[in-house]
């Protein structure tokens, strides 16, 4: 369903809390939010997302605060698939489609919403522009999406990476309700 949606997650892998507002349209999502973690170490996170057509990602803006001191991120790709950061050309992410920002559930939604994987059968492969988080490094990351069941709510869809592998659930909308040991959604709206 298109509209704004206000997420909040209890992200348990942070030992913090995520609040996102979300614009999900017919094809593309926007959105911004703020989180605050104190694994790996105490900080906040502040980010703007933006993507295309097929929600792929088109911007993702992050600046992150940590006793480290302040750090910020332009992760830009063009209508062409290139990827920048700051401005400079990242190698690796020829493929890559999607931004998956560490630690935020909100990032797993467009390969879910561009394939269907919320609503009906499929597994897909992707490469995503993973950021660390606090770090705020960008790295290709091979990723697996694999639609498992339809639940009550929306879908329960299966997320592999390398030999990690967590079964997500989401909404009808395709955003994430829970992803096990690392975030519960809270409070809707």
């Amino acid at each position: 369903m298109t509209g704004q949606h206000v997420l909040t997650w209890d992200v348990t892998a942070s030992k913090g809390i995520e609040t996102a507002w979300v614009d999900l349209g017919e094809r593309t999502l926007s959105a911004h939010g703020r989180a605050v973690g104190t694994v790996p170490e105490a900080y906040w996170i502040t980010y703007e997302l933006a993507t295309g057509e097929d929600y792929v990602t088109r911007r993702l803006r992050v600046r992150a605060e940590s006793a480290a001191g302040s750090r910020e991120l332009d992760l830009r790709r063009d209508d062409e698939g290139r990827w920048t950061a700051g401005g400079e050309p990242l190698a690796g992410l020829d493929e890559a489609l999607d931004c998956d920002l560490g630690l935020c559930p909100l990032t797993n939604t467009m390969p879910l919403l561009r394939h269907g994987l919320h609503r009906a059968p499929g597994t897909h492969e992707f490469v995503m522009a993973w950021v660390s988080v606090p770090e705020l490094a960008v790295q290709p990351s091979r990723q697996r999406y694999e639609h498992l069941a339809r639940t009550e709510e929306g879908a329960l869809v299966r997320y592999s990476s390398g030999t990690f592998q967590r079964d997500l659930e989401c909404d009808g909308d395709g955003l994430i309700v829970g992803y096990p040991d690392l975030a519960q959604r809270t409070q809707t709206r």
